[in-house]
């Protein structure tokens, strides 16, 4: 390689759009990691960038600089994705959820309010020389003249062939040390974003349990639960219709909360008043978000570990609480306002097994709010089928899914009625209280409808939240100052999936409230302990709330994979359990707050029998080594979460599946 043809490509379009490109992902590391040396991105980005190159160098005889556009477009493209995710989810964009754009365009509201106009910086480079090159038809760094074209590819490519081999090994060192790890931030910031993309293409799936050794034993036996004095009897609520309404966006801080004197939902303050309330209660969806907690809570299973459960499960077989309850008598039919079409959900309520779903060609498009009819027309529409349901003499099962509260909470002026001090003025905390003040006025209209058609003292009604509403990740600087101010502490992730479950039967339950953790996954086995309906042949990973105790939740989405709560504590891990951090839940909003928000590292909590990993020191105050995820738990935790998987992924189709 002579020194001229390698100043003659260094000079070329390669190191042009290095250059570029070398900005571009500096911009997403900044906004995706903390604290990262100017030479990571460098190191993890750039093989990957010039493999990509290198190949125009090779193939490209012709339109160069186009290819190296179309080139930079790609990845300005996925750095700009796994910007945007990241500032919802938490989590780093992969191939699974990017299959799922043609969903973006019902949502796109939430989409523009997370974006900063800084970040459309990524695509200003593409649209300039694309238009220079369109208007001047001219190859930038291609002065060279047509007989010595052939001599000038060849010598492109003799120094694109030693970059491309050093680049492959650079990846390949990159890459494959941190296949096993667990976080997939800790992936991300080890392997390069376009790094982990391409892991996530190219990698397959664990191997599956084989279903015929999947029973309801071996789940029991991983998840070691305990039995609780018994506050109501099994089948206390046998033979009441079972009304389940799920709350968008819908946090548990919101429950008993004031501002400046005001209650923000004084309706359900008062049904948990005098209910089954539930505030250590936490949200286990995946990328389907909405969509996944009615399958969570209708199957008690977990999201797959990659895609929308809507799409990866819609076409089994799946057992669920519509078919056991269809199976002991009862009508059953769900209520959606927006098109059923939306996240594969004409497809989902089929394999739940649905006698009826309704959606927006029953609730139509009067009274919009976000892209749906709003709540108060979906609650009054659906009181009138509710009441024909029941003139049936036959129980019913009734799903009911509220849409108002969506992000980013801009609601109509005339739904507006909370007043908020000037603090909270177009901030996403003030916005996302007055969309939740008004989701509480509608649901008080709907208990008032279900009292005054003498469907409530029948029923046994269940609420709870979908997902979270305030990502840690979207905040900016004000809005965590009011987080802090509306909690008296720093906002935390545990804090951010913390949602309520509130169950109220009328004449049955008294009003108190259960400190025990609990989980999406187990709304089913506890409605069926309180109807009295068998789950003997019915896998569950769940457990009923209300007679178990010692819970495990592993989590999914929002946080990393691998992330698992247990009765005291929320852990997250980095590339394992030995560098991943605890969090204490108990102490949430008391003592060692500032604790509570930064976390124990694992090798810093005190050694537990049999648990090699963590090193035998002294703990301090809420630091108590029995508090903690333990190496065992986070194990079975792993365990439960690909036994949901191998089983429902074994499944078979179901015969009506399109």
């Amino acid at each position: 390689m002579s020194r001229s043809s390698l100043t003659r490509f260094l000079s070329g379009p390669f190191i042009f759009f290095t250059i570029i490109m070398m900005i571009k992902s500096s911009l997403a590391w900044i906004v995706i990691f903390d604290d990262i040396p100017v030479w990571k991105p460098l190191l993890t980005e750039l093989p990957l960038i010039w493999i990509g190159f290198c190949l125009i160098e090779w193939f490209a005889a012709k339109r160069r600089m186009w290819m190296y556009l179309a080139v930079d477009l790609l990845l300005s493209g996925i750095f700009f994705a796994a910007i945007m995710y990241y500032k919802y989810y938490g989590v780093i964009v992969n191939y699974h959820a990017l299959a799922q754009v043609n969903q973006v365009t019902s949502v796109k509201s939430s989409m523009f309010s997370l974006l900063d106009p800084y970040y459309l910086f990524i695509f200003a480079d593409v649209l300039i020389i694309g238009g220079i090159l369109t208007r001047r038809r001219i190859k930038l760094g291609s002065t060279e003249r047509p007989n010595r074209i052939p001599l000038e590819r060849r010598s492109r490519r003799r120094v694109a062939s030693v970059i491309l081999i050093l680049s492959m090994i650079l990846c390949m060192l990159n890459i494959y040390p941190n296949r096993a790890s667990m976080s997939e931030l800790t992936q991300a910031e080890q392997m390069g974003i376009l790094g982990y993309e391409a892991y996530t293409i190219l990698d397959r799936p664990d191997k599956p349990v084989p279903i015929a050794q999947i029973d309801q034993t071996d789940i029991d036996q991983l998840k070691q639960t305990t039995e609780l004095p018994a506050i109501l009897e099994k089948g206390a609520a046998s033979g009441r219709n079972v009304i389940m309404l799920q709350l968008e966006s819908f946090q548990n801080f919101l429950i008993g909360l004031e501002v400046d004197g005001q209650e923000i939902t004084p309706n359900l303050n008062q049904l948990a008043r005098k209910s089954l309330y539930f505030p250590n209660f936490y949200q286990q969806v995946g990328q389907g978000n909405t969509s996944d907690a009615e399958f969570v809570v209708n199957t008690s299973f977990y999201t797959p570990p990659n895609g929308a459960a809507t799409t990866v499960y819609a076409d089994k077989a799946l057992p669920s609480l519509p078919k056991l309850m269809s199976a002991n008598g009862y009508q059953t039919a769900t209520f959606h306002t927006n098109d059923v079409r939306f996240w594969n959900r004409d497809q989902l309520y089929k394999a739940l097994g649905f006698d009826q779903y309704y959606d927006i060609n029953y609730f139509g498009t009067q009274d919009s709010i976000a892209f749906s009819a709003s709540d108060e027309v979906l609650y009054s529409k659906t009181l009138d089928k509710l009441e024909s349901m029941q003139s049936s003499g036959d129980p019913f099962y009734a799903h009911i899914i509220s849409m108002s509260a969506h992000h980013p909470y801009t609601l109509p002026k005339n739904k507006v009625k909370l007043t908020l001090p000037e603090r909270y003025k177009d901030t996403l905390p003030g916005d996302y209280l007055i969309s939740q003040h008004y989701a509480d006025q509608a649901v008080g209209q709907l208990i008032a409808g279900l009292k005054e058609r003498g469907l409530w003292e029948n029923s046994l009604f269940v609420l709870y939240g979908d997902h979270l509403g305030l990502p840690i990740y979207s905040l900016d600087r004000d809005d965590k100052v009011l987080m802090k101010e509306l909690y008296g502490r720093e906002y935390t992730s545990a804090d951010m999936i913390n949602i309520p479950l509130i169950i109220s039967a009328p004449g049955v339950t008294p009003g108190v409230q259960l400190e025990q953790i609990g989980g999406q996954v187990d709304i089913l086995p506890t409605i069926a302990g309180l109807t009295g309906v068998s789950l003997k042949d019915q896998l569950h990973f769940g457990q009923d709330l209300l007679h178990e105790g010692g819970n495990l939740l592993p989590e999914r989405y929002y946080l990393p994979s691998g992330s698992v709560l247990n009765d005291a504590s929320l852990f997250i891990p980095a590339k394992g359990y030995g560098d991943g951090t605890h969090y204490s839940l108990a102490d949430a909003g008391r003592q060692d707050a500032e604790q509570q928000q930064t976390g124990v590292p694992s090798e810093e909590i005190s050694k537990i029998s049999g648990d090699e990993e963590s090193p035998a020191i002294a703990t301090p105050n809420w630091q108590s080594s029995s508090r903690f995820i333990t190496k065992e738990q986070y194990d079975r935790a792993l365990d439960l979460a690909h036994l949901s998987n191998s089983y429902l992924s074994q499944l078979p189709d179901r015969k009506d599946a399109n």
